[in-house]
């Protein structure tokens, strides 16, 4: 329940950056039509831009922190935030690349269909996760099979 939870404030942020509502299928609506993609395109956009305003909030706060503390705890401890904020960022700019690619397949009409078996994705999933390229049967099998080559 509490996962469930997190995954629905998780996709409502998503959307809340974007400034959209859920979107509202119309009765013989064509899959991926013009007006589904301009709903993702803007999602997937305002999503990258606060990525990337994250990103140069991060780069201007390093290079404005001192850096010389006369005490080595507290400069080792602002060391151990460096380091962690600089892979939070990492992190986030392989997600613009990732939010990048999707945003070609949105303007080559290739957005929304999973890439191993070419079904639908589903509008309800690609908006809690915009850069889904696989449905949820392919993605479960993906990841059944990740698991059993960890083991």
């Amino acid at each position: 329940m509490q996962e469930e939870k997190k995954r629905k404030i998780s996709s409502l942020s998503i959307l809340a950056i974007a400034g959209v509502k859920t979107y509202k299928e119309k009765p013989n609506e064509k899959y991926m039509n013009s007006n589904q993609l301009n709903h993702f395109r803007k999602i997937l956009k305002a999503w990258r831009n606060q990525l990337q305003h994250e990103v140069d909030r991060t780069l201007t706060n390093m290079q404005d922190e001192p850096s010389n503390f006369p005490d080595p705890i507290d400069r080792a401890s602002q060391e151990e935030e460096f380091s962690l904020e600089l892979r939070t960022r990492d992190r986030e700019l392989k997600l613009i690349k990732k939010i990048d690619r999707t945003l070609k397949k949105v303007e080559d009409d290739d957005f929304g269909y999973c890439e191993s078996c070419g079904i639908e994705i589903g509008i309800r999933r690609l908006e809690a996760r915009p850069t889904a390229d696989l449905c949820i049967d392919c993605k479960t099998i993906a990841e059944i099979r990740e698991k059993q080559t960890a083991i």
